[in-house]
């Protein structure tokens, strides 16, 4: 049985934006050097997002209907998470750029979703089955195959390979660290990564590369593609870690390079190839081993209190809301609501308690307990 939840839906949103952004930034932007063109995508992802969030803050009436902000018991995980992925992966991803073919490049960055995989099953202890293992090594692989260029050119130093593979691991991280905060305002978090990564590539690019900024007009056309590519996509991205968890979401955003070169077909003109065909049933398969997984089971939510945007239902979020009254955040902060707040989707602190039901669900942050292997 096929299931397209609003996670699935989000990460499949969010690699399709981030896909497509290479095709445009190839007609659009012209020749920039590459970590030069990375930190203005960062950059214009973080100040579009920012724009966005003040334009929200006014435009808002009621405070209960605003995504929770950042706590202060957030702040460690936010911080992990833009030293791993907007500090150290663009790092060493210079160096291995400048001492590894480009072929060969393409190639190890499809390691980011494998890592990414492996740090949730393995040490996030984040559930998952022999379906879900099969429908990451077919995506992984048709990713693969869509990265092979004309053939890795092979290495060209042990040491460029080494550096592509700890910028993929810094960026596993990075996803793993991002889930612990998926419940608060992913417009905040994306435009904080954003920022922290746009200016730490332009930084290394203008002082340590000697690279100078572009004409104005490309570095507008720069922004708008990374407030698409990378902003919205980021956005989209947390959504799928809070519904999906971190395994599944970043399985179903290693379609990107299928999304990029569906537009470079159309867009180019390009052959369609034995070789695209061949990455697309694989990856067609992937995704069905992942939207037919059928897990189902009893299992026991523990006590947790936190805070969230959620709708009422019978499953999870079925307290009470008694009139016009104060709600209280995880940090104490008062905020006032009424009965028509449990209608539409609203933010407040709320406590689960102990309860055993069965029903499908994914590693979302309302499901995190143990299984058994």
């Amino acid at each position: 049985m096929i299931k397209i939840s609003s996670g699935v839906f989000n990460a499949v949103a969010a690699a399709a934006l981030f896909g497509l952004s290479t095709p445009l930034a190839k007609i659009i932007i012209g020749d920039i050097k590459p970590f030069m063109l990375a930190g203005l995508l960062y950059a214009g992802s973080g100040i579009g997002l920012l724009i966005i969030i003040i334009i929200k803050k006014i435009l808002r009436v009621n405070p209960l209907t605003a995504e929770p902000p950042l706590r202060k018991k957030d702040w460690p995980w936010l911080l992990g998470a833009t030293l791993f992925g907007g500090f150290l992966g663009p790092l060493f991803l210079v160096f291995g750029l400048s001492n590894t073919s480009a072929s060969t490049v393409s190639l190890l960055l499809n390691l980011e979703g494998v890592f990414t995989a492996l740090i949730a099953w393995f040490i996030f202890m984040e559930n998952f089955d022999k379906r879900i293992a099969v429908g990451m090594a077919f995506i992984t692989a048709g990713s693969v195959i869509l990265s092979w260029m004309d053939g890795a050119a092979g290495f060209m130093s042990t040491s460029g390979p080494l550096a592509i593979i700890i910028a993929c691991l810094s960026w596993a991280i990075d996803n793993n660290l991002t889930k612990k905060i998926s419940g608060g305002d992913p417009f905040q978090i994306s435009a904080i990564k954003g920022l922290i990564a746009g200016s730490t590539n332009l930084f290394i690019s203008y002082y340590i590369l000697n690279i100078t900024f572009p004409q104005y007009l490309l570095i507008a056309k720069s922004f708008a593609i990374g407030f698409f590519g990378y902003g919205l996509s980021l956005v989209l991205f947390v959504l799928a870690l809070r519904h999906i968890g971190t395994s599944r979401t970043g399985a179903y955003f290693s379609l990107a390079p299928f999304f990029g070169s569906i537009a470079s077909i159309i867009i180019f003109k390009e052959d369609l190839t034995l070789v695209f065909c061949t990455a697309f049933l694989m990856m067609a398969a992937g995704l069905y081993c992942h939207l037919s997984e059928n897990h189902d089971h009893g299992h026991e939510h523990e006590y947790v209190g936190h805070e969230h945007l959620h709708t009422h239902d019978d499953m999870h979020h079925n307290h009470a809301h008694e009139g016009k009254e104060t709600f209280k955040t995880e940090d104490g902060v008062s905020k006032n609501g009424g009965k028509e707040d449990i209608k539409s989707a609203h933010s407040h602190f709320h406590e689960h308690h102990i309860v055993f039901h069965t029903h499908f669900h994914y590693p979302d942050i309302h499901h995190e307990h143990e299984h058994g292997r």
